[in-house]
């Protein structure tokens, strides 16, 4: 797929612990960044251990328990990782 950009251009995907902004958690990232240059997709999709519950309703909904996260980063241990996505043109996964 070819756009015709100024800048690259990413699109999120999130999972969370519920629907609070404010309580609620990212409990799984995905990204896929499209850069300025018409190079390949880049992908990257992070697992966060979110250091709180998850919701019932949450975890039927997309189906992650505490159990896929126990070991898993917190988020201030691949924040980093997200930001310099903007810059890298490595494929994550």
């Amino acid at each position: 797929m070819n756009f015709n950009l100024d800048r690259d251009l990413i699109f999120f995907d999130v999972e969370t612990t519920g629907l609070n902004v404010i309580r609620d958690r990212i409990i799984q990232l995905g990204m896929v960044k499209y850069p300025k240059n018409s190079g390949a997709p880049e992908e990257m999709m992070l697992m966060i251990n979110p250091g709180i519950p998850i919701s019932e309703e949450a975890m039927r909904i997309h189906g992650i328990t505490p159990a896929d996260l126990a070991n898993k980063p917190v988020f201030a241990q691949v924040a980093k990782k997200i930001y310099s996505a903007k810059k890298n043109t490595q494929k994550y996964m």
